[in-house]
């Protein structure tokens, strides 16, 4: 590739500004045809308008980043593996039926207020997994509340409890402490029954996930892959599974 034609349009090589002063300068910048000066004013008008769009975002969102990547399938069909996904800060605009003191609507308070969020009841929420701000977080929907020392057994849907009968055979049973139970969609287990986080502080929430653009997440995944910092994509983890020595892991999305 050729480098930028440096004369201007009447074939006159423009080097710079009549005068030497910085308004002289800023006006020669604006106003030149040289071929290397048009090249770089484009690329910085380009990367305005980009951060002029992320700022926008993030005065609706209050957010950053206010776009997140979905990195595997366990919210399908909601949301794909690659679906880039605008997200809110949950105290932004709080819904009449969200639980108190925070901005989260539950799968059963949805059930009840017919609040809904991508096709289903309640709040799907980008959380941090035990409060850790190594581990990567994760967009799960919340489906219930529980109190500090609630047993929440009888509480929740049998068919997601990993095969328990009681409320002893449950991790994080009785609560030991107040915060949301949370499932992905496609996932067969709580992620409080799965060994993916203890119950969700309110304190853990980046926020509520908004809206979905289908695909465009890729691009961000494409430079994590290539060792961009996992902090700017986020997971729809799959839950934890027990190897043959009892080891827990993640399934590969």
């Amino acid at each position: 590739m050729s480098p930028p034609d440096e004369s201007s349009s009447d074939d006159v090589r423009d080097t710079g500004p009549e005068g030497s002063g910085v308004v002289s300068w800023l006006r020669w910048f604006r106003h030149t045809d040289n071929g290397t000066v048009v090249f770089v004013r484009e690329m910085l008008e380009s990367a305005a308008v980009v951060a002029a769009i992320g700022l926008v975002l993030f005065a609706i969102s209050g957010v950053w980043p206010p776009m997140v990547a979905v990195e595997s399938g366990s919210m399908e069909p909601q949301m794909e593996r690659g679906d880039l996904i605008f997200i809110m800060d949950e105290s932004r605009f709080v819904p009449d039926a969200a639980q108190e003191g925070t901005g989260i609507v539950t799968y059963q308070q949805g059930q009840q207020s017919g609040y809904n969020s991508f096709n289903q009841a309640g709040d799907v929420i980008i959380y941090r997994p035990d409060g850790s701000a190594y581990r990567t977080p994760i967009i799960h929907r919340a489906r219930f509340w529980v109190d500090e020392g609630e047993n929440w057994y009888d509480k929740g849907n049998p068919q997601y409890m990993g095969g328990a009968d009681s409320c002893q055979e449950l991790p994080n049973c009785p609560a030991p402490y107040a915060g949301f139970i949370t499932k992905g969609d496609a996932n067969d287990a709580y992620d409080q029954v799965s060994a993916i986080s203890d119950p969700v502080k309110p304190s853990w929430i980046r926020g509520t996930a908004e809206v979905k653009i289908p695909w465009l997440g890729h691009v961000r995944l494409f430079f994590a892959s290539t060792g961009v910092p996992v902090d700017v994509q986020y997971q729809s983890q799959q839950p934890a599974q027990v190897s043959p020595n009892g080891t827990q892991y993640a399934p590969p999305a």
